[in-house]
């Protein structure tokens, strides 16, 4: 469970009416990548984020503990100095070769006499592999971009209540899918290099009371981001916002204009949410890092636009949410073209978390080969990879339908590299009718939805005995 709160060393407490909280114009953000259940082969990186919303420079102290602030827990100290109206983070990894169990993160954060103290709780599974081989996360679409791939799913989901949506986070919570991707919070096809929108005559409609634009998407529930938000802080799950969809693939400069301005609108509404974990860019990208670009020169010019919108794009997140990562979901396909471009790419990009592995192209890495080549990438750079694993399949007429449970094993199994697995996606997939009061989708998402639920058990239960 996350908290933030104020108060004094039990050790100093003779010192007490001495010491106050950090004034309010100071925000601190603790985050540790990745979040919740990870083995003990996975470095953990540890972010702490602070804001001076004052008008004085001022230096923060940073002292940052494992489980209680005594003698002998110091895992790290720091100093950031902020300008006027600035914020920045200082971070540093965390090996968990040797934890177990329940563990937490405890902050200090001083400036002068003020402090505050920041937790975060995470717990470690001794393991053999990176990977804890369970589906930790999913994405969440709040109505399928898709008609045809939503065929069995969009008529449900488009009447959801602000209850059924919480409904949908407490039985994700309760199978351990403790992270939500929000797939995107505008709705709009138009795709790279096809369209001519700017920020200013962009028509695409939004799930939530934007003030930027006057569109709405067609669903029952004006805010499902809210309340989807609401009930994740209750249950101290994490939510990365989707910012997006400008244009599928589209990384130019008038989708960087757009992005910032959504971003920043989604975090002066949502971020007082202790789940606000970060941010998902949905417009996705080839694993080669362009599309269909028939020339050389078409291709580069992609790839230079991708490295551009994320390197600009994270210096903007974190003037207002810093040490907040931001992700991008590509596919698996033709990564050796994006060799040249991953490094460049990951310096500026906190998690790459690709899809498609089950379904490579004939001619191109195997998935276990891909997900080796985009680990290096992520290894050398300081990155985090992440896997999004497709828990649907594809029926003749291109409808989504649910993916049989030893399909979905296999995967966890062959590709153990993955320091956090999320899947794609909950909704339409999985349903839990003990918890939700609504049906969304067809009667296998029960099936599937209890079949993880039993290996999941029985794989926790050995892990435990071990």
């Amino acid at each position: 469970m996350k908290k933030s709160f104020c108060l004094t060393w039990a050790f100093l407490t003779l010192l007490a009416a001495a010491v106050s909280c950090v004034s309010a114009t100071d925000q601190v953000y603790l985050t540790i990548v990745p979040p919740g259940l990870v083995t003990d082969k996975v470095d953990l990186d540890v972010r702490v984020g602070v804001v001076n919303d004052s008008d004085e420079s001022r230096d923060y102290e940073i002292s940052v503990y494992l489980d209680d602030v005594m003698d002998g827990t110091l895992l790290h100290e720091g100093r950031l100095t902020l300008e006027p109206s600035s914020a920045d983070y200082a971070g540093f990894k965390v090996p968990t070769s040797g934890m177990t169990g329940d563990r937490k993160i405890v902050t200090v954060v001083k400036e002068g006499r003020k402090k505050t103290i920041v937790e975060e709780g995470f717990e470690v599974m001794p393991s053999e592999i990176r990977s804890t081989e369970l589906v930790e996360g999913a994405w969440i679409g709040i109505y399928h971009w898709s008609e045809i791939e939503g065929l069995h799913w969009n008529s449900d989901i488009k009447e959801m209540t602000a209850e059924n949506w919480k409904e949908m986070v407490r039985a994700m919570n309760s199978v351990g899918m403790n992270t939500i991707v929000i797939q995107e919070m505008f709705r709009n096809e138009e795709y790279v290099g096809k369209h001519s929108l700017t920020m200013e005559s962009y028509s695409g409609k939004a799930f939530y009371p934007s003030d930027l634009y006057p569109g709405r998407m067609d669903v029952a529930y004006e805010d499902p981001l809210e309340a989807i938000m609401s009930e994740a802080d209750l249950l101290g799950m994490d939510v990365l916002v989707g910012v997006g969809m400008f244009a599928w693939f589209d990384f130019t400069e008038e989708s960087l204009r757009w992005h910032k301005a959504v971003a920043e609108e989604l975090w002066s509404r949502y971020g007082s949410h202790d789940s606000f974990y970060g941010f998902y860019v949905s417009e996705e990208c080839a694993g080669s890092l362009y599309m269909s670009e028939p020339t050389p020169e078409g291709k580069q010019k992609r790839k230079d636009e991708i490295v551009d919108f994320f390197r600009e794009f994270r210096q903007f997140t974190n003037t207002m949410a810093p040490g907040k990562p931001v992700m991008l979901a590509t596919n698996s396909m033709g990564v050796p073209y994006g060799a040249d471009t991953y490094p460049r790419l990951l310096e500026h990009l906190d998690i790459l978390c690709p899809f498609g592995f089950a379904r490579m192209p004939q001619g191109d890495l195997t998935g276990y080969e891909a997900a080796q080549m985009l680990q290096k990438f992520c290894d050398e750079a300081g990155s985090h990879l992440w896997f999004d694993l497709e828990a649907f399949l594809f029926n003749p007429d291109m409808s989504l339908y649910p993916r049989p449970i030893d399909e979905i094993v296999a995967d966890l199994t062959l590709l153990d590299n993955f320091e956090k697995i999320l899947c794609y996606q909950f909704p339409g997939v999985f349903n839990a009718p003990e918890i939700m009061s609504r049906t969304v989708g067809e009667e296998r998402t029960i099936q599937l939805y209890d079949s993880y639920k039993a290996y999941r058990e029985d794989l926790v239960s050995r892990m435990s005995h071990e």
